[in-house]
């Protein structure tokens, strides 16, 4: 008999990952995607809703913005010591997203303003080509 000693290595960090069509369908998908994945992951509620509109926007940025016919784009969820981030990666890495003053007779141009709101933290990681990846990320109430 062989007996031998292992060590496991446990990961706490719970992920998800999507590819979705850069379509209007496609952003909403990855809006009611992301609302499962939260609750099975038990994320509270209000970490929930926030964490819901980030995806939204992200996903609905990278639909309009970000699309490349017959590319998709990636949703990535990610839960791991107290903070869920949030991860949009698209096909237009020349085209960086920034917060731009909103017109208020505008119908868009508040999107990444609401994300910034709602998140503790964003940004975008360029690369690699032809790819950005917008990400964000909120700190999750203490149990």
């Amino acid at each position: 008999m062989n007996l031998q000693n292992t060590t496991q290595v446990l990961s706490l960090a719970r992920h998800f990952t999507v590819l979705l069509s850069p379509t209007p369908r496609g952003a909403r998908l990855a809006r009611l995607l992301a609302v499962e994945w939260l609750r099975d992951q038990e994320v509270p509620y209000e970490a929930t809703e926030a964490a819901t509109h980030v995806v939204a926007e992200l996903a609905a940025n990278a639909a309009t913005h970000g699309r490349v016919a017959g590319r998709s784009f990636r949703l990535g969820l990610l839960s791991h010591e107290g903070v869920l981030r949030i991860e949009v990666t698209d096909t237009r890495g020349e085209d960086l997203p920034r917060v731009q003053p909103s017109v208020p007779e505008g119908d868009s141009g508040r999107g990444l303003v609401l994300v910034e709101a709602l998140a503790d933290r964003w940004g975008v990681r360029p690369g690699p080509a032809p790819r950005k990846t917008v990400w964000a990320e909120l700190d999750l109430p203490h149990p």
